[in-house]
């Protein structure tokens, strides 16, 4: 591996990030500036690996949109020194942040990759070495002097999924983390086995990034016996501006009245409600089923395949970024990092 290269480590906050305080036996960050005392094989790699906390360090179930504000411009302003950048994350939220890099990077032409651990990198059997040192090499690697794979990505036991793909799949297991829409970008066993016709190649263009976020947004998840007054309620308030509707299978809901009309009331206020399944594979298809069709006669936009956590955060950026339910709309419609295959 070219030893001119050169990357960021960011941490910030999470698990992979602890040690347990050998007196209280607390876990507690460390610093992270000596990640090469926990994890000395970083050294063999050969390149520069220069490191930076954002503080104050946040548990990432504690994140908000701000968080993802405050990364990109560190991004920003980091861009031009280093060939691709390795963030240290939370697992809980970790899918919502790629999500968000995603978005709000649209001129992305180098390596984000966001790992964790589910288990602190300084216990005897933790995922954090492997999580961490495969993240590295991916961000460093590069064919005929480009990056291999220069989008947002999550890697975690042994798999490389496009950022805004993945979903957190369990709590206590090493394999956390799943891609069932979309396959696999790498595969590392003896070797890291890249999956080129999946990766997304770079757009043309100057440099952006968006940094504004409208969390005006609810979301709604069906169930038997959920109360239609209580979906009139949350559609009827006066800031609301996006909703996402999770619902059974391939995008279907009650055909009732009272919980259509509501919805399209809302939609006629301008404000826009997406449809994503409750399903964690495959995607919505409003045409398929009466109870679909009737959702999409209101006017509900088909989320596709996208999942709950890109759907979520691609509005709220959509609507940072326009005023107007138009803009927002094409915008969510439109395939902007690889998030939706229809």
């Amino acid at each position: 591996m070219n030893t001119n290269r050169s990357l960021l480590l960011i941490y910030t906050g999470g698990t992979i990030g602890m040690k347990e305080n050998p007196l209280t036996g607390a876990l507690a960050p460390f610093n992270f500036e000596q990640i090469a005392s926990e994890v000395p094989e970083v050294e063999k790699f050969g390149f520069t690996i220069c490191t930076e906390s954002v503080f104050p360090l946040v548990d990432s179930s504690q994140i908000e949109p701000e968080f993802w504000a405050r990364l990109v411009e560190l991004l920003e302003a980091r861009y031009d020194e280093f060939d691709g950048f390795v963030i240290l994350h939370g697992t809980d939220t970790m899918a919502y942040t790629a999500s968000a890099l995603s978005f709000m990077l649209p001129a992305l032409a180098k390596p984000v990759v966001l790992t964790g651990s589910q288990l602190p990198i300084g216990a005897v059997r933790t995922d954090g070495k492997e999580n961490l040192l495969g993240a590295i090499e991916v961000a460093a690697q590069q064919e005929a002097g480009r990056p291999v794979v220069p989008e947002v990505s999550v890697y975690f036991n042994h798999k490389l999924m496009r950022g805004n793909r993945a979903s957190k799949f369990g709590a206590a297991r090493f394999d956390a983390f799943r891609s069932f829409n979309y396959p696999y970008l790498a595969e590392a066993g003896i070797h890291i086995r890249y999956n080129e016709r999946y990766i997304r190649r770079p757009r043309c263009g100057p440099w952006m990034a968006y940094k504004k976020f409208d969390t005006h947004v609810a979301s709604i998840k069906l169930f038997p016996g959920i109360s239609f007054k209580m979906i009139e309620a949350v559609l009827a308030l006066a800031d609301l501006r996006g909703v996402v509707i999770e619902t059974y299978g391939a995008g279907n809901a009650p055909a009732r009245k009272e919980f259509l009309d509501p919805i399209a009331e809302a939609i006629q206020r301008g404000v826009v409600v997406v449809n994503v399944t409750q399903c964690a594979a495959d995607g919505v298809d409003m045409k398929t089923y009466d109870a679909g069709i009737s959702l999409a006669g209101t006017g509900v936009l088909d989320g596709g395949d996208m999942t709950y956590e890109a759907a979520i955060v691609k509005l709220m950026v959509a609507q940072g970024i326009y005023g107007s339910p138009s803009g927002v709309v094409s915008f969510f419609l439109s395939d902007i990092a690889g998030e939706r295959s229809f």
